[in-house]
Formats: C-alpha cells, sequence, structure tokens
C-alpha cells in the first residue's frame, strides 16, 4: 500500500498520542472541511484532503490505531490493503449536511482515494482469513515454527474453479456483456463521472453457469481444511500479526486468494514481566543477607546465573543481568533482565536474636 503521506498521523490531524476518539473525530472534520476539494480550490488541496482522510481512518478504528502504535505504518501496510484501510471510517456522519456532492460512505470515499466511485465490481479476491496463534514467552527466545490446521475455500479439482460441469463450458453474459460489470453516474467529492457496478444477472462474473459442478455446487470453490507452516520471529510481543500472502480463502472466478493474519498471543509469565525486549524478575533475601552483602541465585530463560549482591542492598533494588532478556524484533541483539530485590523481614525472632539486634541498634550500625 502506498500511503498518501509519509507523516505521522497524529501530527497530520494536528492531535496528541492519548488523544479520545472524538478528539480525533473533531480534528479531521475541521481540516477535511478546510481542505475539501469542493471548498479548496488551491492546487495542494486534494493531496492535503487525502493525508488527513487516510490518518483518520486509521486513528478512529481502535484495532487498526493499536496496530498503528505498536508497529508504525509498516504495521498498516503488511495488514490492511488500501481499501480496508477506510473500511468502517464514518466519513458519511462527517460529511452529512455540508453540502457536497456524495454521501460520503465508503463506496463514495474509495472513489475519491482510487479514481473508482465505488469499490472495485466484477469477481472478488478472496476474503483475508484471521488466527490467533498462542505462543510462550520462553518460546519467543528463537524464531518458533508451528504448524497449524486452517479451513478454508479452494478452487474445486473437479472444475478448476470454472463452476461448470466437466465437459463443459460457462456462457457470456448477455447483459454485461462478459465484463461483469455496468456503468452508472455518481457524484463525488472530485465532480461528477461514470463508474462501474456489479452487473446482477452474472454476479460479476461475467459468465453464466448452465450446467454446475457437482463437487462444488456451481461455485468454483469447495472447503478445505490445509496445513500451514508459520515462522514466528523471535522476540514477538502479544499482539504481534503476521501476513501470509495467498493463504485465504480462495478468489471467485480465478481472482486471487485472500490473505491470512497470524496475530500472536503470549500469555503472562508466571516469573517474568516484560517491557518490550526486557524482562523483570523478583528475588528473595533475608534482611541480614541484604545488610551484608551476598549471592543470590538467578533465574533466566536461558538458565541461572549468580548475582552478586552488595552490602546495604535496599528493597526494590534493580540489578541488571546484562543480555538475558528477550531478541529484539527487526534489530540487533537483546534486551536485559532486571533482578528486583525483595527483602523479606522475619516475622518473629527468639530471646537470643533480640538481644543482639539491640546491641547493634545501640552501637548505632542500623540507620
Amino acid at each position: 500500500m502506498s500511503s498518501a503521506s509519509a507523516r505521522d498521523f497524529y501530527e497530520v490531524l494536528g492531535v496528541q498520542k492519548d488523544a479520545s476518539k472524538d478528539d480525533i473525530k473533531a480534528a479531521y472534520r475541521k481540516l477535511a472541511l478546510q481542505f475539501h476539494p469542493d471548498r479548496n480550490k488551491s492546487p495542494e488541496a486534494e493531496e492535503k484532503f487525502k493525508e488527513l482522510s487516510e490518518a483518520y481512518a486509521v486513528l478512529s478504528d481502535e484495532e487498526k490505531r493499536k496496530q498503528y502504535d505498536t508497529y508504525g505504518r509498516e504495521g498498516i501496510d503488511q495488514r490492511y490493503s488500501q481499501e480496508d484501510i477506510f473500511r468502517g471510517a464514518d466519513f458519511q456522519d462527517i460529511f452529512r449536511g455540508q453540502g457536497f456532492g456524495f454521501g460520503g460512505g465508503f463506496d463514495d470515499i474509495l472513489g475519491a482515494f482510487f479514481g473508482q466511485g465505488a469499490r472495485r465490481s466484477g469477481p472478488r479476491r478472496g476474503a483475508d482469513l484471521t488466527l490467533h496463534l498462542q505462543v510462550g514467552l520462553d518460546e519467543v527466545i528463537n524464531d518458533v515454527t508451528k504448524e497449524i490446521d486452517i479451513p478454508r475455500t479452494e478452487l474445486c479439482g473437479t472444475c478448476r474453479g470454472s463452476g461448470a460441469a466437466p465437459g463443459t463450458t460457462p456462457k457470456r453474459c448477455s447483459q454485461c456483456g462478459g465484463t461483469g460489470q455496468l456503468q452508472r453516474a455518481q457524484n463525488t467529492p472530485f465532480g461528477r463521472f461514470v463508474s462501474l457496478q456489479t452487473c446482477g444477472k452474472c454476479r460479476g462474473t461475467g459468465s453464466i453457469v448452465e450446467h454446475p459442478c457437482k463437487e462444488c455446487g456451481g461455485s468454483g470453490r469447495v472447503r478445505r481444511q490445509r496445513r500451514i507452516r508459520i515462522q514466528v520471529p523471535a522476540g514477538v510481543d502479544d499482539g504481534h500479526t503476521l501476513r501470509l500472502r495467498g493463504e485465504g480463502e480462495a478468489g471467485e472466478a480465478g481472482t486471487p486468494p485472500g490473505d491470512l493474519y497470524v496475530v500472536v498471543n503470549i500469555p503472562e509469565h508466571p516469573v517474568y514481566k516484560r517491557r518490550d525486549s526486557d524482562l523483570f524478575v523478583q528475588v528473595r533475601t533475608n534482611a541480614v543477607d541484604a545488610m551484608l552483602g551476598t549471592e543470590l541465585r538467578i533465574p533466566t530463560l536461558y538458565g541461572d546465573t549468580i548475582l552478586e549482591i552488595p552490602p546495604g542492598t535496599q528493597p526494590g533494588t534493580q540489578f541488571k543481568v546484562k543480555g538475558k532478556g528477550l531478541p529484539r524484533v527487526n534489530g540487533f541483539g537483546k534486551g536485559d533482565e532486571w533482578a528486583v530485590v525483595a527483602v523479606e523481614v522475619p516475622k518473629s525472632l527468639n530471646g537470643r536474636q533480640k538481644d543482639l539486634l539491640k546491641q547493634v541498634q545501640k552501637e548505632g550500625k542500623v540507620q
């Protein structure tokens, strides 16, 4: 996907990164009305309007915004097509009653951006699929290979996707002449033009199947379960999304298949807390060892290590165990592990222990 602008989406709309959805909508409405090509005839207005609309479409959608905040534009481009970026944004509500020559719905905004006036008619590419894959924190210290079974539609092997029974062929649609499309006129933000719509008779395929294939019932597609191997990069965080091109549902009439999006879910670990590529672990020691200094065995995802605790260590002190965190995704090296010291104070002392501590207190050794 080629973005309308390389600028940060928050900067484009002039809002802070913690802006509410209402703030984002208000900022877009104000700027979009200012730069709408029906009102603003300057040469830069059209590109500015596109830039604003793309930023709003992403930031007004909770899932797209999370993807953008986590992975930037690359995360948006990998997961969403141009059409999908604008899907769901309430442009119609924003432009309603403003006197523009279009309804402001999804089809119209696509026409404004891609010169089609509406969604592409004719056979549709296959639908995208989404899978949630659970991976343990201890697994992502290296690349992880998983094999999963995906139920999906595939091209029918009997008719090879044509939908016609063996020995027969589909007939050209008489209504659209085999194009699968009919022309219509429509008003858009950039003026009136002729666009295309799907032929109702052949449903955009351009042909009529008179003798349907028995295996697929004339659809050209059958449902099967396919085993797929997925490679999860080392160091990924919870919510990281992988895109497998062409592994989604089969398309109509030979059009390309959709994509498979694998969302990696990493459950909370019972020992480690994660912050980006760094890990935090709590280690316990008694009050005397904290005062005198000691050595503690520290667990890491790569095996235990020994950490020297200096005299006078205070509760909550953090010690860095360098390079024992998680690999940095698309980067070099690893994060660190931080050992957070918890000092355990005895709940009961015998008489001799109390006398010794009182003596130390008198000598001013404990402050």
